[in-house]
């Protein structure tokens, strides 16, 4: 398998690295009881982003057909998009 489809194990390590310093992030704000919209919003941004490495570079359908790449990417927008909606539901109450 060549490196242009799957990437190099020194990107792999590295983006390793970041998702575990994202997940660290999240739970050190979660732990430290941060809240606010800006908070919710930052985490947001890092779940999308973590699915999106996770699902292109991990699952290695960065070079896949596009059908492949819009149905689990879609998948992962619908769910982000459900907790979204249930959190500003919460929010209403």
């Amino acid at each position: 398998m060549s490196a242009e489809i799957h990437g190099t194990p020194k990107r792999a390590t590295v983006l390793w690295l970041l998702l575990i310093t994202a997940t660290l992030l999240t739970w050190a704000m979660g732990a430290a009881d941060v809240a606010g919209r800006l908070t919710i919003l930052l985490l947001a941004v890092l779940s999308f982003w973590k699915g999106s490495v996770i699902i292109l570079d991990f699952m290695a359908l960065r070079h896949a057909p596009v059908l492949w790449r819009a149905l689990t990417l879609g998948w992962m927008i619908l769910v982000w998009a459900l907790i979204a909606i249930a959190y500003w539901k919460g929010l209403a109450r």
